[in-house]
């Protein structure tokens, strides 16, 4: 019990006429993003051995535009912006949560979410793009990728950033799911699951 009140807390209750098939997807985006996340972390701050650079590359943080702090943002933000589709199943996504002020204890506006879910699952699918270019050891733009893999570096790599090709079409469908539960009349939706 206490657990499940922690777990409330932490993310909202889920909304209702949510089915658990939408509530694990929606869970499974940040999921997705977080081994990157962890990935550029160690690397980049805490120097692991994952990867070598190029005879180009300064190396290192050296070679990167903002340093360490931007390591650590690109990572927290990327995380925070994946966990929002918790709210596309949870209260908060339905009602202003309390601390936000003005606007607490209203209703969301449907495409106030839908919206800038939609949008975000276009743009993300540069991931599966963005992979299988790397993949072939090059940059979005074709040229040679400066940061430089080998053997289980490779495969640790792989295994780190290639969950980030789900989370267009993951949020795609939470997002679609948010829309057509916050849209259909009740009896739809009770039609709906029963099929």
């Amino acid at each position: 019990m206490a657990t499940h009140t922690l777990w409330s807390r932490l993310h909202g209750r889920t909304a209702a006429g949510v089915p658990r098939w939408a509530v694990l997807a929606a869970y499974a985006i940040p999921l997705a993003v977080l081994p990157s996340s962890l990935w550029r972390i160690a690397a980049f701050l805490f120097n692991a051995p994952l990867l070598e650079f190029g005879p180009t590359s300064a190396g290192g943080l050296e070679g990167l535009a903002g340093g360490w702090w931007y390591i650590l943002l690109l990572s927290v933000v990327s995380e925070a912006a994946a966990f929002l589709a918790v709210g596309l199943v949870s209260e908060w996504g339905e009602v202003w949560p309390r601390w936000v002020p003005v606007l607490r204890g209203r209703r969301v506006p449907v495409m106030a979410a839908v919206i800038p879910a939609g949008l975000g699952a276009l743009a993300l699918l540069i991931f599966p793009y963005a992979m299988t270019m790397i993949s072939l050891g090059l940059k979005i733009n074709g040229d040679p990728v400066e940061l430089v893999t080998h053997g289980w570096q490779t495969v640790i790599f792989n295994i780190m950033y290639w969950p980030l090709a789900a989370w267009s079409p993951l949020l795609a469908l939470v997002a679609a799911h948010y829309y057509r539960r916050r849209t259909a009349s009740p009896r739809d939706l009770s039609v709906g699951s029963r099929r």
